[in-house]
């Protein structure tokens, strides 16, 4: 009779076990506006702290050891940016760049890549620059998240070349040219061999196969000229 009397209980305690946890789950101290408010701005301070620290202190100087340059001004933020393959990198005054992002130079070469970057430019969040010779962007570009410069491949377009492991050819890279002013919005991504006229504005996601000139919004893949700006 006692093992039949457990053996009814053992399901309602797990079931009442079950239904505390998931009432605890759900469930806070509650929030003291004064106390909460002033601990929400000192865990601000702190963390800011800590990072302008390691930013100024640890991640700018060893960025700036890379460089073939050593500019005196420059806001790098969220890290450094990881940089692969042999690549001379000139940067300018004045920039800012995230250090989520992705340098990387084409390794077979005879020629070691070239980025090139002027004045008072900026590098976004998740940005891959992938240099098969040379990358040059020109004073105040603008570069939002995610924008892809495929200087190069990586792999070669021969299926039984490629499944050897061989790299791309010569043929497959080439140089790419941001002219000043230019703005790539999120998710843009520029193909070997494209310049990008003065002042010309690329609409977020699109494609950019062909040179686009001076002065115009181009969108779309592959992008083209969508119309004249006027400023």
């Amino acid at each position: 009779m006692r093992a039949l009397v457990k053996a009814h209980l053992a399901p309602n305690h797990f079931a009442m076990l079950k239904n505390v946890v998931q009432r605890l789950r759900g469930s806070y101290i509650p929030c003291i506006p004064l106390l909460h408010h002033g601990l929400y701005h000192l865990h601000l301070t702190i963390k800011e702290s800590l990072h302008c620290i390691l930013q100024k202190g640890y991640f700018t100087p060893m960025f700036i050891s890379r460089l073939a340059n050593r500019p005196r001004h420059l806001h790098l933020d969220c890290g450094m940016p990881q940089i692969l393959g042999p690549l001379d990198i000139h940067l300018g005054e004045e920039c800012r760049l995230s250090g989520i992002a992705t340098y990387c130079g084409r390794a077979w070469g005879e020629v070691t890549p070239r980025l090139i970057v002027g004045n008072n430019v900026d590098i976004g969040w998740q940005n891959t620059l992938a240099v098969g010779r040379t990358i040059r962007i020109d004073d105040n570009v603008r570069l939002a998240g995610k924008v892809f410069l495929a200087g190069f491949p990586g792999h070669p377009l021969d299926p039984i070349a490629r499944a050897q492991g061989k790299p791309d050819t010569e043929q497959q890279i080439g140089d790419i040219h941001l002219c000043r002013n230019a703005w790539l919005g999120t998710g843009v991504m520029v193909m070997a061999g494209v310049t990008i006229g003065e002042g010309s504005v690329i609409a977020a996601g699109s494609v950019v196969t062909k040179d686009i000139p001076a002065g115009v919004l181009a969108g779309g893949n592959p992008a083209k000229v969508i119309k004249q700006l006027e400023y």
